[in-house]
């Protein structure tokens, strides 16, 4: 009973949303039929309840040993044949015009997992999602041998905008701020890149520490008088990193030096 009490009230909640009206800057009200109100926080709530239906619960009772994961509206679908693979999509197009959706024509493709054991020639062998690009990629077995594994890395897009932010710190205009200054500005984000686009592949986040790196040299040879050479602030920062070497983040992985 208490839960078809609760299911009765989120469903008027969320008809609630829908008929809500939108005020306008001068105070007047416009009447909605459809939609929410714009960067309202239930958008993303009602869009993945309704994706949980419409996508999910479909794909897994027409689909049943299809495995796939969803993050709001990007997902990956795995399929073991060719066959299956066009099957799944074709029924998926259908379903989207179903309930009034359209698959992104760019973005959606059949993706074939190649590597050391599917040799196979394929129109498309990589995609992305969430940030990550999943390719072939050369690996190495413990004994040695180097073969060809499918792995996901972070994508450019993902790395281009991690540059872009580099960039716009300034590091190396920032004279008046202090050593302590700059670590709290860019730890907590670049932990958190460490962390995510870390977890695979992460040697591809190499040159952007190193980049970091770079940057902080060039603060220190502003900053510090004594330290204008170049190798006086690498050897400084050098020194620095040694007595502390989680003193900025990135030092965990990239040690002070640069490329």
């Amino acid at each position: 009973m208490e839960a078809h009490t609760d299911a009765r009230w989120v469903t008027l909640y969320v008809k609630r949303w829908l008929a809500a009206p939108l005020q306008l800057p001068d105070g007047s009200l416009l009447e909605r039929d459809r939609g929410t109100p714009q960067g309202s926080s239930v958008s993303p709530v009602l869009a993945n309840l309704f994706l949980h239906y419409t996508f999910d619960a479909w794909l897994a009772r027409e689909f049943p040993a299809v495995v796939f994961e969803r993050y709001a509206d990007d997902a990956v679908v795995h399929c073991t044949t060719e066959y299956q693979a066009r099957r799944v999509l074709a029924a998926l197009h259908e379903r989207m015009t179903q309930v009034g959706l359209e698959l992104h024509a760019d973005k959606t493709k059949i993706a074939y997992c190649k590597d050391s054991n599917r040799r196979g020639a394929f129109e498309h062998t990589s995609f992305t999602f969430l940030g990550y690009t999943f390719q072939p990629r050369a690996a190495r077995r413990k004994d040695g041998v180097q073969y060809t594994r499918f792995l996901p890395a972070a994508s450019k897009d993902a790395l281009k905008k991690m540059n872009a932010v580099v960039r716009s710190w300034r590091l190396d205009h920032r004279v008046n701020s202090t050593e302590a200054d700059l670590a709290r500005m860019i730890n907590p984000v670049v932990r958190g890149w460490m962390a995510y686009y870390g977890a695979f592949q992460r040697s591809v986040l190499t040159p952007l520490l190193y980049r970091i790196n770079t940057y902080l040299l060039r603060w220190i040879r502003k900053k510090y008088k004594k330290l204008r050479g170049w190798r006086k602030a690498l050897d400084a920062m050098r020194a620095a990193a040694a007595r502390q070497p989680r003193y900025f983040a990135h030092w965990i992985w990239v040690k002070p030096a640069v490329r």
